[in-house]
């Protein structure tokens, strides 16, 4: 489950590409083209500044009463079988991820084996949520296993554009579904009525089935100068969906089960705030939405001891971003000197 903005940023490119295009159209010069981009990257840039500033004050005043002997033995006191089905999870979501790629690359044409498939897609993904600034992480290692296999860079930016759709399909129908069935119980937690919940759980969904509906009545592409993109139709959409569906639950599922006893929540009540807490970490454009997930998650779950919600969190963090990361340096490794290997061999 990537949070920290690449998916967000392949759609908004994938917007800017449109936005030229109908600009070129009506004639508008080049040079006010750029001055308004730049003036949106501004004021985007500007609100992600203060969301983080914001988070980071409010998760220093949520846990300025945590002792580390507080903090440790939360943590301490969650048991063998808890992580055992957590990176069980966390195996599950990293599979889902490798599905974004492959529907990428199906959607571009292009067969690729999956196990590199899934050694790019996995090493990009992990490698990117611990470190961030994954235009330039994720899609360097792409770049550097993919181009082995004949993509060009042009290739594996259609592929990232079309991996940010995926995600955005997936968290759409999860946040729709969830607050719709549990808008009661999420009113009392968010602050908010039910009314509330169910319209904009109702506009998430709207949302995802017109632009199936969209894709679905002809042949929808993006076009920038000579790059046009054609968008997925209505059978690779579903996929993507389907895909997004499971990676969001997988993900929201390591922290479910790594979360003290205290909290009673039901998943589907908890898939809910894990979505709002992860979408405002990606608006954050903070690497793995740091600070701001966690302040997000110990609001909604104020009526548990904090110091076990946060052992929770460090926890997840662990788990789903560091053990990864280490796992992906290892293979990136072995799989730089078998190249090598296999080119003295030859």
């Amino acid at each position: 489950m990537n949070f920290q903005g690449q998916h967000r940023r392949t759609i908004e490119e994938a917007d800017a590409i449109e936005a030229d295009a109908e600009a070129r159209e009506a004639g508008v010069p080049e040079v006010a083209r750029h001055r308004g981009r730049r003036r949106y990257a501004w004021i985007g840039t500007g609100a992600s500044i203060v969301l983080f500033v914001v988070s980071v004050f409010v998760l220093w005043h949520l846990s300025q009463d945590i002792t580390w002997a507080q903090l440790s033995a939360a943590m301490s006191a969650t048991t063998g079988r808890q992580f055992a089905v957590a990176f069980g999870f966390v195996v599950v979501s990293y599979l889902f991820l490798t599905g974004y790629d492959a529907l990428a690359l199906r959607q571009l044409r292009i067969k690729v084996p999956y196990s590199v498939t899934a050694l790019a897609s996995f090493t990009s993904y992990a490698v990117s949520f611990t470190l961030g600034f994954a235009l330039f992480t994720a899609g360097t290692i792409r770049y550097w296993i993919y181009s082995r296999h004949g993509l060009t860079a042009a290739k594996i930016a259609a592929l990232t554009v079309i991996a940010g759709f995926t995600f955005w399909l997936g968290m759409g129908v999860v946040l729709g579904l969830s607050l719709i069935i549990e808008a009661g119980q999420l009113a009392g937690l968010a602050f908010t009525s039910i009314r509330i919940n169910q319209g904009v759980g109702l506009a998430a969904l709207a949302s995802v089935l017109g632009y199936l509906a969209w894709v679905s009545a002809k042949r929808r592409s993006v076009t920038v100068k000579h790059w046009r993109l054609e968008l997925p139709g209505a059978s690779v959409s579903i996929g993507q969906m389907i895909v997004g569906i499971g990676d969001v639950c997988a993900a929201a599922a390591v922290l479910y089960v790594l979360m003290p006893p205290e909290m009673s929540l039901g998943f589907t009540t908890f898939l809910a705030i894990y979505v709002l807490a992860a979408m405002l970490g990606i608006a954050s454009n903070v690497p793995g939405g740091a600070g701001v997930f966690e302040s997000t998650v110990l609001i909604a779950l104020s009526y548990v001891p904090r110091e076990h919600v946060l052992g929770s969190l460090l926890l997840f963090r662990v788990c789903y971003y560091l053990v990864p990361f280490a796992v992906a340096l290892l293979m990136l490794g072995a799989h730089e000197i078998a190249k090598r290997l296999d080119g003295r061999t030859g």
